[in-house]
Formats: C-alpha cells, sequence, structure tokens
C-alpha cells in the first residue's frame, strides 16, 4: 500500500481530508512543499473500498514537492529514500496541478494554492487510491 501511494502518490501523496477539519497555508509563488496525508480510501475491483488514516496504512507522514525541479521524495525522517519525477505541472486559476506515471501506476495532484488543501487519485490495473491531505510552503533551508 505504502509503495502505491509514494510511487504514485507516489504517489503520490495530496491530498481534502476532511475538509473542515484540515488546515494548510497559502501556497500562492511557493516553489517547494511539504504535504501530509490525512485521509485514505483504497479500492479494488474485488472488493468494497476502505477508508483508513495514513497512518494506519504505514505511509510516510510527509511528501517534499519541488515544483521547481518537477519531483517528489519522502523526507529523510521517513526512514525511506524514494523519489519520482514530476511528468506534468501546471499552476491555473489557484490550482496546482501535478500528474506522472511510475511502477505501473498513474498518478493525479490537485493542490489548493490558497488553502493548501491536497486531493490524490493513484491507480493501477485494479486498484485506485483517493488522499486527502494539506500542504504548506518549505523553506529552502528546510
Amino acid at each position: 500500500m505504502r509503495r502505491i501511494l509514494m510511487l504514485g502518490l507516489p504517489l503520490a501523496l495530496g491530498v481534502l481530508a476532511a475538509p473542515a477539519a484540515a488546515s494548510a497555508d497559502d501556497l500562492t509563488g511557493a516553489q517547494s512543499l511539504l504535504c501530509t496525508p490525512q485521509e485514505v480510501s483504497v479500492c479494488t475491483e474485488d472488493t468494497d473500498c476502505v477508508v483508513s488514516n495514513a497512518l494506519d496504512l504505514n505511509l510516510p507522514q510527509f511528501l517534499e514537492i519541488d515544483l521547481k525541479g518537477k519531483r517528489m521524495a519522502t523526507t529523510k525522517a521517513s526512514g525511506e529514500d524514494r523519489s519520482t519525477p514530476i511528468r506534468t505541472l501546471e499552476r491555473e486559476n489557484g490550482l496546482i496541478y501535478i500528474q506522472g506515471i511510475e511502477g505501473g501506476r498513474a498518478f493525479s495532484f490537485v493542490i489548493s494554492e490558497s488553502t493548501g488543501l491536497l486531493s490524490v487519485a493513484v491507480a493501477r490495473d485494479g486498484k485506485a487510491v483517493s488522499v486527502f491531505g494539506a500542504c504548506t510552503p518549505l523553506s529552502a533551508g528546510k
């Protein structure tokens, strides 16, 4: 499960958690983001969907997104060294759109620049994962 989200969330990471409970920052003009998943749904073609929080699914707590360098990566604190390129990156009408493909998975992120709220979809043959979360600007010094 962790691999599905990080290589697709890769991911593909975010992420609108419980919209009323989510809290994030204004990302207007930010080039580096730190995102965290809050709520995750996993659906397979032969079973019902399961909704859980990211910690229950053993997902990394944070994902760094480098918009300028077009890369996403787990943080050092995650204990994992995973990253993936961003193939498509668009900023339009206050939203950041991120898409990519890796390891047989397609991922798509939509992030609100004004609120930092994140919605993510990851798909592979027979499985779909959706993630809601929040992002904040990441300073150059981290």
